[in-house]
């Protein structure tokens, strides 16, 4: 039970590390679009997103899989970056269609899929030592879903905050919002480029 609560901690804090805040971005991202108002949607989102993000990591502390890391970081910004674009053309028009929202299913659980390699080797060399794995995966989970909900939490906040009380055009703020988030997710792009 112990490295229940360990891997737990390491989860929640591998999403809020100021040095990988990629993790952060692709969530700030996904939730600029929504309002308050559709929480659920987003939390689905989220909760997809971890369940494919731990799918990876599970498939890497079996052994199943084994990928080249440096693709792998230069994908993660790729997904954060088709992200914002998917903002600033479908979800600053003020619609939210259900088409956009599948699409929205679809490409969160793949981009949880490549975030979920990207820690893959760190996360099999702390487990190389366990011989019961379900606990810690299941630790690392929830800690990871307990971070999202707390960055969702702030987002959908600060979208409450701008857009109902301050009276900011919604359409504005998705588009702002998804312009720097495309910008960083630029740079950490170019900074990931493999050689």
């Amino acid at each position: 039970m112990q490295n229940f609560w360990v891997y737990g901690e390491l989860g929640f804090f591998h999403v809020l590390d100021p040095q990988g805040y990629d993790h952060v971005l692709f969530l700030t991202a996904l939730a600029l679009p929504f309002t308050y108002r559709s929480w659920k949607r987003v939390f689905w989102l989220a909760t997809l997103f971890t369940i494919s993000h731990c799918l990876s990591l599970a498939l890497a502390a079996y052994g199943v899989v084994d990928v080249d890391a440096a693709w792998v970081e230069f994908l993660i910004p790729v997904t954060i970056l088709l992200t914002a674009l998917f903002n600033l053309f479908v979800g600053a028009s003020g619609e939210e269609p259900r088409t956009a929202f599948r699409i929205h299913l679809i490409s969160t659980g793949l981009f949880g899929l490549i975030h979920g390699l990207g820690f893959s080797n760190y996360f099999r060399m702390l487990m190389m030592g366990e011989t019961e794995k379900n606990g810690p995966l299941l630790g690392f989970a929830l800690g990871i879903e307990a971070a999202q909900l707390l960055v969702l939490v702030v987002v959908l906040g600060l979208s409450y905050f701008l857009v109902e009380r301050l009276r900011a055009p919604a359409p504005w703020y998705i588009r702002v919002g998804s312009l720097v988030i495309a910008a960083i997710s630029l740079g950490l792009l170019v900074g990931a480029w493999p050689a």
